[in-house]
């Protein structure tokens, strides 16, 4: 069975589809099941040995853009046997400008040949927010924590400001996003995002596309620990809570973890770095051996060795599992059935409203725009802000945090 899921961005989208992807995997499908990520931003048929067959993906697609008609789409989405699991983003179909006889049969194809799932965000005001941030970082998500890093370290130090118009113009998006999805498809399931991201597994597995396995397949049968295990221990491992220096001072703050740097170093620094014999030595190497060293490593080892010693340990039975569960994705990824890892979380309704200088401000725009736009979503305020941040961490931080509160380490910018 192909899928198909409708998104706005920032509603978990990105995550369903590669996950579903990797559950599909697991059972017993009579087709490869590949998955293109976007449907209108470049696609390319190729001829892959793996799978002694033509093949549809972004895999080999070197530049993405608009250069396909939605019929050639259609053509080449047609000319393929195998299963399918992709997104259609609203915004594309915007920036596209096809015009509407043209949709209209592109439309009808999906609807005659994928399940149709629609995102959906209870929280519309985090949802403006992240689509808001997206346009000062660039950065729809992140799939390693050096790039997380590199993303977002400078605002999480200073702070940002947010135009107010430009989050206004992202609630009117979802507005139009959700009259778009209800007008032109056959939606077979809503995923909705705060209800069904603590449930992913169990929201995957009850989809029709699994109706048919004699048996279900579970993250745990498969690597030994949750998928919310997993899930969690990939947003912690590049938590910037643990991160409380300045870039620059990262080397003396890694040399002061639990790693074993030393080992570490001869192992994987780049061919033709300055030999190393103590950890004296590490710490006066130049910055240009450092920063692709430091680089790997983060990618590998993520932020958990600047967690405290009792985190670390709380931490150390589900590393294995996490491991596995890591090699296969990247055996997908080789193989073109993903393009590339399921996303990291890049932050907490907590992080944003503490990095957020005009968080207030963005919160009577939106109350304002809910009472001109009645039936999309609720109005909030401080108390419902603060359950919604106690809720969340209580899911992101469960972890490591049996019996504490996560640090409030980032700097108050209010």
């Amino acid at each position: 069975m192909n899928v198909l899921i409708l998104t706005p961005d920032a509603v978990g989208s990105t995550l369903l589809q590669r996950m579903l992807t990797i559950y599909m995997q697991f059972h017993d499908f009579n087709r490869p099941v590949i998955n293109l990520h976007e449907l209108t931003n470049g696609l390319a048929c190729y001829y892959s040995p793996e799978f002694n067959q033509e093949l549809v993906s972004k895999h080999t697609v070197k530049e993405w853009g608009y250069h396909q008609s939605l019929e050639q789409v259609v053509k080449m989405l047609g000319s393929v046997d195998h299963y399918k699991t992709s997104r259609l983003a609203h915004y594309h179909l915007i920036r596209r400008g096809d015009p509407i006889e043209q949709q209209i049969p592109f439309f009808n194809y999906l609807n005659e040949n994928f399940y149709i799932i629609a995102c959906k965000r209870e929280n519309v005001f985090e949802h403006a927010v992240s689509m808001t941030l997206n346009t000062v970082t660039k950065k729809l998500n992140v799939y390693d924590v050096y790039e997380k890093m590199e993303t977002f370290f400078d605002i999480y130090k200073s702070g940002v400001t947010l135009d107010v118009t430009v989050f206004e113009s992202q609630l009117d998006a979802y507005k139009n996003y959700l009259a778009w999805s209800q007008q032109h498809f056959d939606i077979g399931s809503y995923f909705r995002y705060e209800q069904d991201i603590p449930r992913l597994e169990q929201y995957i597995l009850n989809l029709p596309v699994f109706s048919k396995q004699n048996k279900l397949e579970t993250w745990n049968k498969k690597f030994g620990l949750s998928f919310n295990d997993w899930n969690q221990l990939h947003y912690i491992r590049s938590d910037f809570s643990a991160l409380l220096s300045a870039k620059d001072q990262l080397t003396e703050k890694l040399l002061s973890s639990g790693l074993n740097l030393l080992d570490d170093y001869q192992q994987h620094a780049l061919a033709g770095s300055p030999a190393v014999y103590s950890i004296e030595d590490i710490a006066v190497l130049p910055q240009e051996t450092v920063i692709p060293w430091t680089q790997d490593l983060l990618r590998r080892e993520g932020l958990v060795s600047l967690l405290s010693d009792p985190q670390r340990q709380r931490l150390e039975s589900y590393r294995t599992g996490y491991a596995q569960a890591q090699t296969a994705i990247d055996q997908m990824i080789k193989l073109g059935i993903l393009i590339n890892s399921p996303p990291i979380k890049k932050q907490t309704l907590d992080e944003k409203h503490q990095i957020i200088k005009n968080f207030d401000d963005l919160v009577e725009v939106y109350n304002n725009w809910v009472s001109a736009n009645p039936g999309i979503t609720n109005p909030i305020d401080n108390t419902i802000i603060q359950k919604q941040i106690a809720n969340e961490s209580n899911f992101w931080y469960s972890l490591i945090n049996a019996n504490e509160s996560p640090p409030a380490l980032l700097p108050n910018l209010q």
